[in-house]
């Protein structure tokens, strides 16, 4: 005796693979601490300064709220799943970087100097700016692969962008330095455009020959020297950027971009052969063009003598001062600081609010202070390299890498030039000092991060019903 009995199972859901939280309301209170933060350290600055809560207090408040919540809604609409610390990082950064400038521009020695102006102000606009290009790379750019059909393009427009500051009439000579142009009144520092073009470039053309440039020829010392032929691409960005040291004396964009190159080469090859190559090339351009270069010798020399450099300042002119008054805040500093609004950094000068703010958080901020900001830096740089590992496509993994390379890169020889470490290269400190093209462009580099984070966090579509496996029959015996 045997009995059959039909069963149905009607399938009415489908389970999918289990993705990632998207972390924004972890982001929206990490965003409520980056406005606090620096909120409070204004008022802080204004009771040392005046004995009371500075006038602009409301609306400094407010507007970095405005920008913070803006942002927060856009990645939440248009990129929900991406990184939730880097927003709120450069948030904060950002804030403290307009405390600090606010805070030099209240000196009374500044504002008897011809030569500096209130840069507060412009900084808050151009911070704005920032966020606007911000939020405009993550409406439009929905894809970061689509960035690879233009590799060659962001060539081109790289070099363009480098060789506008040596266009007569176009560029400006700033104290030796041709990094600048102007346009309608305005100051505008291609180079900080050109790193995020350029490291589109790179990703874009080592993903295709990174099997090739990996190829060895022979073992050296305990490294694979890679062929002959394929040492062409690092001579010619090798070149390139001693091109950049020569016409534009700028020590701190040519180091970035071959810098940047060699770290790309360096992940996308796993070769530790280029490390070594790009360390020996970089020292012998740099040291080659200080034989000859002016601008940069005084650069060099301030940095082996600051001291002596400092005392020459007082009689020969074109010598700077700057290299040993900045060790002189980070020593008055100490340990803990003189406190916000109680320093002297602002004995530094003119350059007091851009190359050498860092001086400013050192000596009223002391060395935990310092250490502090780093810390924010360094984990800006954590989170895009994590953004790497996690990306699905190596375009997007490379792009990563070169983004945070070049972040990173450019806080190491801004901090470093200003702690003596190095010598001085002339760059901004991202999102802290004054300067409109360095703040603007930094946060269209977090856009894109978030772009690309967002893409490899987000989860596997869920895989679609079959109709045919509706129905199901079991026999028993």
């Amino acid at each position: 005796m045997s009995s059959t009995t039909n069963t149905s199972t009607q399938h009415t859901s489908t389970i999918g693979a289990i993705g990632t939280p998207s972390r924004r309301n972890t982001e929206l209170a990490l965003l409520a601490f980056a406005v606090v933060i620096p909120v409070f350290a204004y008022v802080n600055v204004g009771l040392a300064l005046n004995d009371q809560v500075p006038a602009g207090l409301a609306a400094y408040g407010i507007g970095l709220g405005v920008m913070a919540t803006i942002g927060h809604l856009v990645v939440r609409k248009f990129a929900p799943y991406a990184d939730p610390l880097m927003l709120p990082l450069a948030t904060l950064l950002n804030g403290l970087g307009l405390v600090a400038i606010w805070r030099l521009d209240q000196s009374e020695r500044l504002q008897l100097s011809k030569t500096y102006v209130e840069a507060s102000p412009r900084q808050l606009l151009y911070s704005a700016m920032g966020v606007a290009l911000f939020i405009v790379v993550l409406i439009f750019l929905k894809d970061h692969r689509v960035l690879q059909r233009y590799t060659y393009i962001s060539m081109a427009a790289s070099l363009v962008l480098l060789m506008l500051p040596l266009v007569p009439g176009l560029g400006l000579d700033v104290f030796g330095a041709k990094i600048w142009i102007s346009i309608a009144g305005f100051t505008i520092q291609p180079g900080e455009f050109a790193k995020i073009v350029i490291a589109v470039f790179f990703a874009g053309y080592l993903m295709v020959k990174r099997d090739a440039l990996a190829l060895a020829s022979r073992r050296f010392m305990g490294l694979y020297l890679p062929r002959g032929r394929d040492l062409g691409p690092i001579l010619v960005v090798w070149a390139m950027s001693i091109l950049i040291l020569v016409f534009e004396t700028d020590l701190g964009t040519s180091l970035l971009f071959f810098g940047m190159f060699v770290i790309m080469l360096y992940v996308a090859t796993e070769r530790t052969s280029w490390i070594v190559f790009g360390l020996l090339m970089s020292a012998v351009g740099a040291v080659g063009v200080a034989s000859f270069e002016i601008h940069v010798q005084q650069r060099v020399q301030a940095w082996l003598d600051p001291m002596g450099e400092w005392e020459l300042s007082k009689t020969v002119l074109g010598h700077s001062a700057q290299s040993m008054e900045a060790l002189w805040a980070f020593g008055s500093g100490g340990t803990l600081g003189t406190g916000l609004g109680q320093g002297n950094s602002d004995l530094i000068g003119f350059a007091a609010n851009s190359d050498f703010i860092l001086a400013t958080f050192g000596e009223e901020l002391g060395l935990a202070g310092v250490m502090a900001i780093l810390l924010l830096y360094g984990l800006i740089v954590e989170r895009g390299i994590r953004t790497a590992l996690a990306a699905r496509d190596p375009f997007g993994k490379l792009l990563a890498v070169g983004l945070s390379g070049a972040f990173g890169l450019q806080v190491f020889v801004v901090a470093g030039g200003v702690m003596g470490l190095i010598p001085l290269t002339g760059m901004t400190l991202p999102f802290v000092a004054y300067g409109g093209s360095s703040v603007i462009a930094n946060w269209a580099l977090i856009g894109i991060l978030l772009r690309i984070s967002d893409t490899a966090r987000r989860p596997a579509p869920s895989p679609a019903p079959n109709p045919d496996a509706e129905m199901t029959q079991v026999v028993r015996p």
